[in-house]
Order: C-alpha cells, then sequence, then structure tokens
C-alpha cells in the first residue's frame, strides 16, 4: 500500500462463489485472473467458467498488475458512495500485460493528469473485511 494515497470512498463490493478465487488473492494483494484453459488467454470480470468454452473450468493465475490506460473519463459528480467533497475522480480502462482489460480508478496524481497510453501499476485500497480492492497509479 502507498502511504500517501488519498482512498477514495467506495461502496465495498460483494463477493460470490465464482468470485472467491480472485477475492482471496486480493487478501494477499494478489492480482488473480482467470484464465481460459481452453484458450489460453486472461479474462476480466472474476468468473467461474470461459465464455469461450462454458463447460471448461478456468484456471486462476497470477498478473503483475502492470499496465496501460485505454480510455479514461474523469467524474466530477459524485458517484455513489462516494463524498461529494472528495472532487472529481478518474474511471479508467487499463490494459493489463497479460492481455485483460479491467476498470478500475487511477489514483495519487490530479485526474486531470491521467492521458490513455499513461503506465499504471496497481495499488491495493484496503477494504474493511481484510479484502482489497485493485487500483491503479502513475508509474
Amino acid at each position: 500500500m502507498i502511504d500517501d494515497i488519498a482512498w477514495p470512498e467506495v461502496i465495498e463490493p460483494p463477493a460470490s462463489e465464482e468470485t472467491t478465487p480472485f477475492w482471496e488473492g486480493t487478501r494477499g494483494q494478489r492480482l488473480l485472473l482467470p484464465w481460459s484453459t481452453d484458450r489460453d488467454v486472461p479474462m476480466w470480470f472474476p468468473r467461474g467458467t470461459d465464455p469461450g468454452a462454458p463447460d471448461r473450468p478456468v484456471e486462476w493465475r497470477e498478473a503483475s498488475g502492470d499496465g496501460t490506460v485505454y480510455a479514461a473519463s474523469v467524474h466530477h459528480k459524485a458517484g455513489p458512495g462516494r463524498d461529494p467533497a472528495a472532487g472529481p475522480y478518474v474511471v479508467a480502462l487499463v490494459d493489463l500485460r497479460e492481455g485483460a482489460r479491467m476498470m478500475a480508478n487511477v489514483v495519487g496524481c490530479p485526474p486531470g493528469d491521467v492521458v490513455v497510453g499513461m503506465p499504471v501499476r496497481l495499488v491495493w485500497q484496503p477494504l474493511s473485511d481484510g479484502r482489497h480492492l485493485p487500483q491503479f497509479t502513475p508509474v
């Protein structure tokens, strides 16, 4: 965890049976992605089956957490669970080195500094139950 990040208020996501491996990985600050055992590609969001081969299980593999901003949007109005006084925040699509694309906040810099192509790395926002929420910060 990075000490100087002002973590945004968030609604803590629920866990399900299918997402348990992902959330358990976050307890140790490990980003686990579901991989298609049939196509050998990572997928995002956490799920227990491969949509391209629904009868095949997925394999959970650790990802580096390195990525690049594919797209970003600065939100000036507080979203659900956010404190309006916290100001603007960034929601980005991040292309992970492994090939999956995930949506998360970019934190640790002014929202207007986030640009397409920016290299980012994973940081972990603590949740109340010991899990962590993946977020990104500029490299």
